[in-house]
């Protein structure tokens, strides 16, 4: 992705996959994890929670650098299984509840991004929906992936071969890695256009 204004990015967050989908996407960036804490508001609609914690996670660190030339970017994934919020699990055995409740059935990943420009506080804050089917694990294959994925959503990740256990998926892949690419590209080009125009 060329970046006519040379801006630099900051990733409000750790996760290895959005650091992975950022570099694919050739920018240069910087790593800032954000230190908020998620909250999932149950008043808030799975869209409207993630796109708010998003925009918590990249304003947080926004605020550091403010009126210096970066643009931060905050994201937050959550799973969506008949109206059931499943966010990261707390240990091992939550994420076998997860994963029983996945196996054989549809959910739905949803990514919250928020883009801030530090210097004019533009802000952009969309998100993406992915429908996903899960194949029937064996309980063998839930207590096997138990443990692998504490760090994500869902207690899956889609992107490794050892996870293969997703019959479909409708819209968006790189949403159920962790980042909508497409959606991304978008909201850069859009705020990196109104920084042009100060």
């Amino acid at each position: 992705m060329k970046d006519s204004l040379k801006h630099e990015y900051i990733l409000a967050s750790a996760s290895p996959r959005r650091k992975q989908l950022l570099k694919e996407m050739g920018l240069r960036f910087k790593i800032i994890p954000s230190s908020i804490k998620e909250v999932a508001d149950p008043t808030l609609s799975p869209s409207q929670l993630v796109r708010k914690l998003a925009w918590q996670k990249a304003a947080d660190i926004a605020q550091r650098f403010r009126g210096k030339k970066y643009i931060v970017i905050g994201a937050d994934t959550i799973v969506v299984r008949k109206g059931e919020i499943l966010g990261k699990p707390r240990d091992p055995r939550h994420a076998r509840q997860i994963l029983h409740k996945l196996s054989d059935s549809v959910h739905f990943v949803y990514t919250g991004v928020a883009v801030i420009d530090a210097v004019t506080d533009q802000k952009i804050i969309a998100y993406e929906k992915t429908r996903v089917k899960m194949k029937k694990l064996s309980r063998e294959e839930i207590k096997y992936h138990s443990g692998r994925h504490l760090d994500k959503a869902g207690a899956y990740a889609v992107q490794e071969e050892k996870d293969a256990f997703i019959e479909r998926i409708d819209g968006c892949y790189y949403n159920v890695v962790g980042l909508p690419r497409n959606l991304l590209k978008g909201m850069l080009k859009k705020i990196n256009s109104k920084s042009k125009r100060q």
